[in-house]
């Protein structure tokens, strides 16, 4: 049987906390590690293989562009890393240059992989990504708002005092300061949420807030992101058919078309096999056009760069 293998790029917090991740749970046979500082990329490597005799029989190594040949998922997290107090999209130009030059050197090996972008701002960077490789849009995905839809979930959880996987409750929209809650929707098993608006207001800004936070304090953040990745990789290589709030291409949903944008979607081991789309109230389908409409307004800024 051919030997499932998984291609992080980009070495540095995320990227190297997402290969831990991943080795932890076992989920791939093997496991490449790709940095322009190779250095790092091979001590990973011989840090993570030390543990072996504690783990199991996954093979890791640091390797070249050419070991994408024949990988299920290949997973982007390299880039600039985002700057104190700096927001998001103002990571874009430094980026695409970089990714850029990353995804020629994967298409050359790879042709029938998936590509999982984690590169902020992820949205934009997940169009490019499509736009650039011409890979069918099912295997191009982005980590969307799972991450965000996660911490709402824990907040609101610890505000109820319910363990937060018994929480339904999504972020959808731009992955940064134009995600919205739809609290609508929200809910634990079926039943309202019971909140205020002072604690939605105060959930919410937390859930919106948290990166800056957690950058405030220790400089990035990387736990939290290489669990969402991992959870993207077991419903591909499992075949869930999980729902995931993650980013991807619409096509006239509520409204919104030709964005990267974080919906829920289910995803299998062809990718995403389909876009879910939510009923919203008449405030949150005009929040979520309008963070759209943000995205579309960046993705236009570097229309030159994407051709």
């Amino acid at each position: 049987m051919k030997k499932s293998r998984i291609v992080v790029i980009g070495a540095g917090a995320v990227g190297s906390t997402t290969a831990y991740t991943l080795l932890l749970r076992n989920r791939m046979d093997e496991l490449v590690l790709i940095d322009a500082n190779e250095k790092k990329a091979i001590g990973d490597a011989l840090d993570m293989n030390h543990g072996m005799p504690f783990l199991g029989g996954t093979k890791v190594w640091a390797g070249t562009y050419e070991d994408c040949k024949g990988a299920d998922i290949i997973i982007i997290t390299a880039g600039v890393a985002q700057r104190p107090g700096e927001e998001r999209i103002q990571l874009l130009k430094r980026n695409v240059a970089i990714f850029d030059q990353i995804i020629d050197e994967v298409l050359k090996y790879n042709d029938d992989g998936i590509l999982l972008i984690a590169s902020n701002p992820v949205d934009v960077m997940s169009y490019f990504s499509l736009r650039k490789s011409r890979w069918p849009v099912n295997r191009v995905i982005g980590s969307g708002t799972l991450l965000d839809s996660a911490r709402f979930r824990y907040l609101i959880g610890e505000e109820l005092n319910i363990d937060p996987r018994s929480v339904h409750a999504p972020i959808i929209g731009e992955h940064g300061d134009s995600e919205l809650p739809v609290w609508s929707l929200s809910n634990v098993a079926g039943t309202e949420l019971g909140l205020n608006d002072e604690q939605k207001e105060r959930i919410f800004t937390g859930t919106r807030d948290a990166a800056y936070q957690i950058i405030e304090a220790k400089g990035a953040t990387y736990y939290a992101i290489a669990l969402a990745l991992d959870r993207i990789c077991t419903a591909i290589l499992q075949d869930e058919g999980a729902v995931l709030n993650v980013s991807t291409l619409l096509d006239n949903y509520l409204g919104v078309s030709d964005v990267y944008i974080g919906v829920p979607c289910v995803v299998d081991r062809s990718g995403i096999r389909n876009v879910l789309e939510l009923t919203l109230s008449d405030e949150e389908t005009a929040l979520f056009q309008k963070s759209a409409n943000k995205l579309k307004g960046l993705i236009e800024s570097i229309r030159d760069e994407m051709a």
